[in-house]
């Protein structure tokens, strides 16, 4: 198949569209990439990239297409640019430069925002090609969550527009099962929505590496190490105040590796608490080198707000961190507390309350070595059976193949 995936975050950025794109193009399926420039998590455009476009054109043999967009910077103005000026570039420009080539489907990868699928849906009525748009952050309710959006008009705005895009879409996928009922919700009539969640990468898998000397070695220590995206939905806040609790248990420690819109701020407020021998910012990283600083974590933290949308995620990170048969410690409510609960792969408290993860960390560091090894065990188990990457793509593939098949069949255009 000749296929188009619009994503406004790409390779040199790490998101797991980079091995989708890199795995269809491994079977056979010619792959193009309307993209941005990379500037995520950090908010300015890539080091590497402004030193060298022309060497990142191309992935893993797909086509990469990028437009100019403003970066994301640290305030909210400059977050409303950036998504406001991808959608316009990549429908304006990205449409420009895509003049004259033909798709059999168009794949939406859609961790946020949802303003991405504008570009999509204009493709869609000019390529004449079935669109399948994957849900990863689910809006307005997201943005309303976080605090980005509070007015009621903007809210009802953002929601008819999210209507608008879901409805001239031909499949949805949602990343968890409680999300397929939200989604519909914005849908008219049946649309076609299905859970399909995200995948365990190989690269997380337990391996000999080395540990990463960025990190110093405390012997006797336990440690709990949060990988990731540092900002408002992560509950850092909470997660400070668990520190806290702990602070007199001087084994425990917090280890934070990566950065976000929220990171100078949990500088600040490490200080401002004293809690600078027990959390340990350690920066960003390539995710390359995940699996060194792993080797540091006796336990992993995942964490989101205590909102309702949040109960429907199963975030990104929990796939990872299973698959690297790692004790989980999660702060989260719903689908994704489940995962962890059913799987026995760690342990789970109720998001935003700082006591219970205090108190949950404190129980698994008195655990024995191979008490806790059983956890790490139980992560590798439920990783392979529910988030397999090659199980999950094949079942992609399949979907795109049946819209292509669908698609050949309509006269004229495709109906919404």
């Amino acid at each position: 198949m000749r296929l188009l995936v619009v994503s406004q975050y790409f390779w040199p950025e790490y998101f797991r569209v980079n091995s989708l794109v890199g795995e269809l193009v491994k079977r056979g399926h010619e792959v193009t990439v309307l993209t941005g420039l990379p500037n995520y998590p950090g908010g300015t455009v890539f080091a590497e990239y402004r030193a060298d476009p022309g060497g990142f054109l191309s992935y893993d043999g797909a086509a990469i297409v990028r437009v100019p967009l403003f970066s994301r910077g640290r305030g909210r103005v400059s977050l409303i640019l950036n998504y406001v000026s991808f959608a316009v570039s990549a429908s304006l420009i990205g449409g420009w430069r895509l003049r004259g080539r033909k798709f059999d489907a168009i794949f939406v990868h859609e961790p946020s925002p949802a303003t991405v699928g504008i570009p999509a849906v204009l493709l869609r009525a000019i390529k004449k090609a079935p669109l399948a748009f994957w849900v990863l952050d689910a809006w307005p309710e997201t943005l309303q969550a976080i605090g980005v959006v509070r007015s009621r008009g903007l809210l009802r705005a953002i929601g008819s527009l999210v209507s608008f895009i879901y409805n001239r879409c031909d499949l949805i996928l949602a990343q968890s099962k409680t999300m397929v009922p939200q989604i519909a919700r914005h849908c008219n009539g049946s649309k076609r929505v299905v859970y399909f969640p995200s995948w365990a990468e190989s690269i997380f898998s337990p391996a000999n590496e080395e540990a990463a000397a960025e990190v110093p070695v405390k012997h006797g220590s336990f440690s709990v190490m949060f990988a990731g995206n540092i900002g408002e939905a992560q509950d850092f806040p909470a997660v400070l105040a668990a520190a806290e609790i702990l602070k007199a248990h001087t084994q425990i420690r917090w280890l934070v590796v990566g950065d976000g819109r929220m990171a100078q701020w949990v500088g600040a407020e490490i200080l401002r608490r004293g809690l600078q021998d027990c959390v340990l910012m350690l920066g960003r990283h390539p995710v390359e080198r995940m699996p060194a600083f792993y080797r540091h974590a006796d336990a992993l933290l995942v964490s989101l707000k205590d909102e309702p949308i949040f109960a429907m995620t199963i975030p990104g990170k929990l796939q990872s961190y299973l698959a690297a048969g790692i004790p989980v410690v999660a702060m989260l409510n719903g689908e994704g507390a489940e995962v962890v609960e059913r799987s026995r792969s760690g342990l789970t408290c109720r998001a935003g309350n700082a006591e219970g993860l205090a108190a949950a960390v404190l129980e698994l560091a008195s655990w024995s070595e191979e008490r806790r090894a059983q956890l790490g065990r139980n992560a590798l188990a439920v990783s392979a059976s529910e988030f397999d990457r090659d199980r999950l793509l094949t079942q992609l593939e399949t979907w795109l193949e049946e819209l292509r098949v669908q698609a050949r069949g309509t006269t004229g255009r495709l109906s919404n």
